[in-house]
């Protein structure tokens, strides 16, 4: 009797690829689902959540939605209100989180969700050497955009100041991802690579960013 051939196995990491893949996949279609049926709702719902550390896909959100928007699915000026919104109250309810919970609870359990100690240093270093400017160009950076509102808190950084700034910087968020959603409708794929790639907004938005801060510095009491 001849002995069977050997069953072909895949390597285990690779198994473990195909399986985030596949769960990458299901995510997703859920959101698609999720927008849909909820349209400019769903939007900022998620977007909220982002900022609350949530590994959500916050720019393909919005350029899956802004190109809903371009074909009439949902609306427009809704979807851009929506996102603000959401985008706002997620991170003052992280820096509500962040300013009661303090620094010592925040580190003690906050490894469970991704809140490292590693990742609050760094970004407490961030926020130390260039203050509201963070909170105004967070959203155009990945762990920051979901942090910064909690290492706002935790830091004591007066809240009207971190209001402002992160009203403003997201609006510019919201405004920039939508905008490139619906000039790039018909290309879609393109556009999604364009989220892992946002250094080329930064001088823009930095201009903007800066024209912004020193109006509003020289309107501070001194």
């Amino acid at each position: 009797m001849t002995a069977g051939r050997p069953r072909a196995t895949l390597p285990r990491a690779r198994l473990q690829g195909r399986s985030a893949v596949e769960h990458i996949e299901h995510l997703t279609a859920a959101i698609d689902l999720f927008v849909r049926h909820y349209g400019a709702f769903a939007v900022g719902l998620i977007l909220a959540i982002e900022a609350l550390g949530a590994p959500a896909p916050g720019e393909s959100l919005l350029i899956f939605a802004s190109v809903l928007a371009a074909r009439g699915e949902i609306s427009l000026p809704g979807l851009l209100l929506s996102a603000w919104i959401g985008s706002v109250v997620g991170d003052n309810i992280g820096y509500a989180i962040g300013r009661t919970l303090g620094r010592a609870t925040i580190s003690r359990y906050g490894e469970k969700i991704g809140l490292t100690k590693e990742r609050m240093d760094t970004i407490e270093g961030v926020f130390r050497r260039y203050g509201g400017a963070t909170v105004l160009f967070a959203r155009f950076v990945n762990i920051l955009r979901q942090l910064n509102g909690i290492v706002a808190g935790t830091l004591e950084m007066p809240w009207w100041r971190f209001l402002f700034f992160n009203a403003v910087g997201a609006a510019l968020w919201v405004a920039a991802w939508v905008a490139a959603g619906t000039f790039f409708g018909e290309h879609l794929r393109d556009a999604a690579k364009l989220a892992g790639h946002t250094w080329f907004l930064v001088p823009i938005i930095a201009i903007a960013g800066l024209v912004l801060f020193l109006l509003f510095s020289r309107k501070r009491p001194r």
